[in-house]
């Protein structure tokens, strides 16, 4: 059996079957291999393309806010005035004599009477737009008009000033007008008014040109808040900005502190562009101490806003007008209590009863 088996190994086509099972084995292995370097390169090329795309991501930056105000606000500020209902033009021209010193007053609906041209709708155009528009329409009548456009009073450019000003109210754009010149418009601040003003301005003016601009919840008001004290004093000059139709400016009043008790000008004091003051300072502001005052056992009485109460501060003011403890910060609304020595109290009527009796005394001794 193992002669016949050893013969069929020799035989050709045995050998030739066998060469053909391995070169069939051969070639399966390797279209086997080449679909796994096919399906590997498919792989790498979908890794490189994610982290790619994710380094891509990564690298292109977060829209800023200074980026989000100039895509509300726009690119362009309204810096000339815009015509409106009830605001008056002084309209001349070569050919038309008849508007001489008569100025011509723009309707409820935003319209001019012009001669030849009949109604014009001017409203929501500056003087120089509304020449170019009046050129146009008499263009059909009169060959190259040379229409001169100016504003003879203005009526519909309100702007709100509200808060501690000695006449709030609306007022009235008329012209160029700065922050400055509107508060004087206004009266001028009151002596209770704090040093930050607060300007908000719809966003179809443009954003206001201040270095904090935000802009509100609803994105159609621009707002800013900036410290008058500096714009006064000339340190800020540049925030003394243009004030725009239907600004609102806010003038909010400056908190104070308090002192009662024993001193010498009991009162409350307005805090200023400062959110606090010490208790030194507020005493020097009080004209000191009476000579009753209790300084040891003196107590500040701090606003809790979320529990709608005050809490108690113990403060040695005597230790602190002597150095030995370091000085106390007040903040807005606080209370400074200077109570009075009873020993101190005793003492003082004791000696004003010696002093009336010895009076007396001498009066009735007195021949």
């Amino acid at each position: 059996m193992n002669t016949q088996l050893s013969s069929a190994r020799t035989s050709p086509s045995w050998q030739r079957n066998t060469r053909a099972g391995f070169v069939g084995l051969a070639i399966s292995v390797w279209i086997r291999a080449v679909r796994l370097m096919m399906v590997a390169r498919v792989v790498l090329a979908c890794a490189a393309v994610f982290f790619l795309i994710t380094g891509a991501a990564a690298q292109v930056p977060l829209p800023t806010e200074p980026d989000a105000l100039k895509a509300k606000c726009g690119s362009q500020v309204r810096s000339t005035y815009l015509l409106g209902p009830d605001d008056q033009l002084d309209i001349s021209g070569p050919e038309l004599t008849e508007l001489a010193n008569k100025p011509v007053r723009i309707d409820g609906d935003g319209d001019i009477q012009v001669p030849l041209g009949g109604r014009v709708h001017v409203s929501g155009l500056t003087a120089q737009q509304t020449e170019k528009e009046l050129n146009k329409v008499l263009s059909k009548y009169i060959r190259d008009p040379q229409i001169v456009v100016s504003i003879a009073e203005v009526r519909s450019q309100p702007v709100s000033i509200l808060g501690a000003v000695n006449a709030p109210g609306v007022h009235q754009v008329q012209g160029h007008k700065t922050l400055l010149e509107m508060l004087a418009l206004a009266g001028g601040i009151r002596p209770d008014a704090g040093y930050s003003v607060r300007i908000t301005r719809q966003v179809e003016w443009g954003c206001l040109p201040l270095p904090n601009t935000q802009l509100d919840a609803s994105g159609r008001f621009s707002v800013a808040e900036l410290n008058l004290k500096k714009i006064m004093e000339a340190k800020n000059p540049e925030e003394n900005i243009q004030i725009f139709p239907h600004d609102v400016i806010s003038v909010p009043k400056a908190e104070m502190v308090y002192v009662i008790g024993e001193v010498k000008r009991s009162g409350g004091f307005v805090l200023g562009e400062h959110q606090s003051i010490s208790v030194l300072q507020v005493l020097s502001l009080a004209e000191g101490l009476n000579t009753t005052a209790d300084a040891r056992h003196a107590r500040i009485l701090r606003l809790n806003r979320d529990a709608d109460k005050r809490e108690e501060m113990a403060v040695d003011v005597k230790d602190v007008l002597n150095g030995k403890k370091a000085d106390v910060a007040l903040r807005g609304d606080d209370i400074l209590f200077i109570p009075g020595s009873t020993g101190k109290k005793a003492a003082l009527r004791g000696i004003e009863a010696a002093i009336q009796t010895g009076t007396g005394m001498a009066i009735w001794r007195r021949p």
